[in-house]
């Protein structure tokens, strides 16, 4: 395995890449007892038309999230019981991007790993139980479609994008569940679950070669053949829907705020543009910035406001949302503020304390073992080395965040996403 020393950073990474064409990461940490394991797939929710073998698929949404739930079933039973048992804490995610199944434990990790890597590498469904698990996921939408937190994000994404997938909910909703079939399953699985088109990230007291050793053992001899995506029509500048308001049973109107943004390129300047979008973030709607003060004294915004970057294959986009009396208001401030810095600039000691303390954020970040392996995935599906983040911010100057805002935070590139009470419901 090759060793990569992040002296910044206090890390030490190895690495290869197996022959079946799986990468894997190694982060040994000889002082902890905790290890963690993180075995990811470069396929999500948004992952729903894709050709495998020169024929074309158009799978209903949710079907990346159905298959994660499904494929913890065994032939000998459940993993995720299985694992449990060895006194291992397992989940899984699934987002718009990637799926994700993991675990911690400070005992048998090398029984774990090999339980991870094989009932995610080998598959076993029944209609009958992928019928049954119909009625458990239609629940869980139905929750998350009463949740008005998920509504109001959903609605800016239809707002924001006319053709791209991402405006699909990850877990789809109950008709869309209801057209899976235990071979949709296999098929996505064929499609997205071979070794080439996954990664395996490993932090504890661990041997890398063991882990090496491991997964040559268990998984697939061969690589597969990796389907091609299709995310529809190139999205232009311009949202579908500047406006997007519903009536829920809420006591005040919640909101997000969506600007477009340019899709993210692979590779180092996809990594620059993300942390552009962060410091961009920081920089207009952070607690030390102006525009903060003046919401919050306002009465505009309150503790639950929050923001951030976002981005996938062939979308991004800043986000702010919380609560307001007046999120028509918060926009207009916003828009206000981004005419401002155009103007003027951000103030420079404001640049230099923002940019030290989202440096200090990202290097802090690290002490998860969770965030360390998930980030060197996700940065891996995107063609860049996690750990590698600090020469590429070094490299960011004010003007270039400046100029990120004055070209993103434009109301042709603007959504606003609201749920309001309905009458009666208001505090």
């Amino acid at each position: 395995m090759e060793k990569q020393d992040f002296t910044r950073l206090g890390e030490r990474m190895y690495t290869t890449i197996l022959n079946n064409g799986l990468p894997v990461y190694v982060f040994p940490k000889p002082d902890f007892q905790k290890k963690y394991a993180f075995f990811a797939t470069n396929y999500g929710g948004m992952d729903m038309r894709f050709c495998l073998d020169g024929t074309w698929h158009d799978t209903p949404a949710g079907v990346a999230h159905y298959l994660e739930h499904k494929m913890f079933d065994t032939k000998e039973g459940n993993a995720l019981q299985q694992l449990a048992q060895n006194g291992a804490s397992p989940n899984a995610f699934t987002s718009n991007g990637i799926t994700g199944y993991y675990f911690e434990t400070t005992q048998k990790f090398e029984e774990n790993l090999s339980i991870l890597l094989s009932f995610v590498s080998i598959p076993y469904f029944t209609e009958e139980s992928v019928a049954k698990e119909q009625g458990i996921i239609g629940q869980e939408i139905g929750m998350i479609e009463d949740n008005p937190d998920w509504r109001v994000f959903n609605n800016l994404m239809k707002g924001l994008y006319q053709y791209h997938p991402i405006r699909e909910s990850v877990a789809g909703s109950k008709e869309s569940i209801a057209q899976i079939t235990a071979q949709t399953l296999y098929e996505c699985h064929q499609a997205f679950y071979c070794p080439a088109n996954m990664v395996l990230c490993v932090a504890g007291d661990v041997e890398p070669e063991q882990i090496v050793e491991i997964a040559e053992r268990v998984l697939p001899k061969e690589a597969g053949v990796v389907a091609q995506k299709d995310y529809g029509l190139a999205e232009g500048n311009t949202v579908a829907q500047r406006e997007y308001t519903e009536k829920m049973e809420v006591s005040a109107p919640m909101f997000q705020i969506g600007f477009k943004g340019d899709a993210p390129k692979h590779g180092e300047e996809g990594m620059r543009q993300e942390l552009m979008g962060d410091l961009a973030c920081e920089v207009l709607l952070g607690n030390s910035t102006p525009l903060y003060a003046r919401l919050y004294e306002q009465g505009l915004i309150n503790r639950n406001f929050s923001y951030g970057y976002y981005g996938v294959n062939g979308a991004a986009f800043l986000v702010a949302g919380g609560e307001s009396k007046d999120p028509r208001a918060v926009q207009r401030e916003i828009f206000s503020e981004t005419e401002r810095i155009a103007r003027e600039g951000v103030e420079q000691s404001l640049w230099e304390r923002i940019k030290k303390g989202v440096y200090g954020n990202k290097v802090r970040s690290l002490n998860s073992f969770e965030n360390l392996c998930i980030g060197q995935a996700q940065s891996f599906f995107m063609g860049t080395n996690f750990l590698e983040f600090p020469q590429v911010y070094e490299s960011i100057q004010k003007e270039d965040v400046e100029q990120l805002l004055q070209t993103w935070v434009q109301p042709e590139r603007t959504t606003l996403s609201m749920i309001v009470p309905m009458e009666g419901s208001g505090a």
